[in-house]
């Protein structure tokens, strides 16, 4: 039985990981034990470490490894469990089992229409401060605002947060089977839900994120009544905004369909946005939609089909250019962006300074709310004093 061992880099490419960085692992059946040693800490990330029988030799020849192309990046490497007897339990439901019941942090189910969604709810309607409204973006899910809304609450605020259909753990209905996940039916079960969540009142709107999050910005537009203020965290703002790989490779005939059905897609998206690793209990709940059914890579590529990035960038940055839109904006950007550059973010304030505030979060990448959660916290309360 051989391994081939990986030597840690030095400590200066820490913080520069991302989902191409390392090379394959190498493993084999009973002998060997895959481990991750997993951190979050804000000076950089563990590497994992390899561990092989001590009868083996250097000069073995590694054994074929099946599930090479899900194990290029420290935390989709902790995905890949042999157990004991592998004959026992298939991986995939080990897995499961294991994680199935994480990630549910103050969610309950609301049915709205011919959906099911998963929203999380903190506060009460009677919170002195209002009601906030967190919009999460492709391909994550509501957990990311988990510690942000629990605070928010805690500061006299009323929050929801929800799954987009097709995404975390709202249902995901089959294309062509009464949601085909254009724009437009975005909009349509996001304002049914908002009737269903009894939130009549102007909100405080909080939006983040790529496709499904830039909808819930072209949402706004239409309906800027129903706004007292917009906080917005990197999203894709102007024309010159990148497109990432993920949502490139979906658009391509047969990539796409394969991509979407890779189990640690999201949290190598999370990761190649940001300085961190994910600890593995976060990790499990980014990865655990798309290991319990097809659905949701399904949904994803349906999405990302439809979706025309960059007129939606053309809308978004005209719509709440000065003239079009008065009411404040909050712009909180995690300068680590490893998808959306500060410039973004500036080019947009330029186009409405008399509306846009802009503030920028240190040491933290696409998704500040996940990297940074106090700093975003701390800005929102700032901004959403009334």
């Amino acid at each position: 039985m051989a391994l081939s061992l990986l030597s840690p880099p030095p400590s200066s490419a820490l913080c520069s990981l991302s989902s191409t960085s390392s090379s394959p692992a190498q493993f084999t059946g009973q002998s060997l034990r895959l481990w991750t040693s997993r951190s979050r800490s804000r000076t950089g990330p563990a590497l994992p470490v390899l561990t092989r029988a001590s009868s083996e030799k250097d000069d073995d020849k590694p054994a074929f490894n099946p599930f090479g192309f899900v194990t290029d990046n420290p935390s989709s490497r902790s995905a890949i469990q042999m157990p004991e007897s592998p004959a026992e339990d298939g991986n995939v439901g080990q897995m499961l089992y294991r994680i199935e019941d994480k990630g549910k942090e103050y969610g309950s189910y609301v049915k709205s229409g011919k959906f099911r969604w998963f929203v999380r709810e903190t506060g009460s309607p009677e919170s002195r401060r209002g009601t906030v409204i967190f919009l999460h973006g492709a391909p994550t899910q509501s957990y990311s605002y988990r510690v942000v809304m629990s605070q928010m609450s805690d500061a006299g605020f009323h929050c929801f947060a929800p799954d987009w259909i097709g995404f975390g753990f709202s249902d995901k209905p089959q294309p062509g089977y009464g949601f085909d996940y254009t724009e437009k039916e975005f909009h349509e079960e996001f304002e049914k839900l908002l009737e269903v969540l009894g939130v009549t009142s102007p909100f405080f709107l909080v939006v983040q994120g790529f496709l499904v999050g830039s909808y819930g910005l072209t949402w706004t537009l239409k309906n800027p009544s129903k706004i007292l203020k917009l906080a917005i965290l990197n999203t894709p703002l102007t024309v010159s905004s990148p497109i990432p790989g993920l949502f490139q490779q979906l658009r391509i005939p047969f990539l796409g369909e394969f991509t979407c059905q890779n189990a640690v897609m999201a949290e190598r998206f999370i990761e190649a946005g940001s300085a961190y690793v994910l600890k593995l209990e976060k990790a499990d709940v980014y990865r655990l939609p798309y290991l319990s059914s097809s659905g949701p890579g399904f949904a994803l590529l349906e999405a990302a089909k439809r979706a025309n990035f960059k007129e939606t960038a053309s809308q978004i940055s005209s719509g709440f250019a000065s003239g079009s839109w008065d009411k404040p904006i909050l712009v909180a950007w995690g300068i680590s962006d490893k998808y959306l550059p500060q410039s973004i973010a500036e080019e947009f304030q330029k186009g409405n300074a008399g509306s846009v505030e802009l503030k920028l979060i240190e040491g933290a990448g696409h998704m500040p709310q996940e990297d940074w959660p106090e700093k975003v916290v701390d800005a929102l309360k700032m901004f959403f004093r009334v």
